[in-house]
């Protein structure tokens, strides 16, 4: 099971790395721009870009409790066949 805040932390951490690939069984991995990677044979169920998510909050506690932001994560997991929850 994916976890919103979690993806969040991870985001944040991800800025300027690169984007962030999430697959359903909750691994993740920063890669390259552009990349399309597979881990196991399969392809991830989204792929994030941090900055233009999490780049606008001066700090990580803000992104995290931003619903707009926890409720597209949500989204695009989901409608990639996904399922996430929020954690308290």
């Amino acid at each position: 099971m994916l976890h919103t805040r979690e993806i969040v932390q991870k985001l944040w951490d991800a800025q300027g790395y690169g984007n962030l690939a999430v697959w359903e069984d909750g691994a993740t991995a920063v890669i390259a721009p552009g990349e399309s990677p597979e881990r196991s044979g399969k392809s991830p169920l989204a792929i994030f870009k941090p900055i233009p998510l999490v780049a606008g909050f001066p700090l990580l506690d803000f992104a995290t409790h931003d619903n707009a932001l926890l409720e597209h994560i949500e989204t695009t997991i989901r409608e990639a066949g996904g399922e996430i929850e929020r954690e308290d």
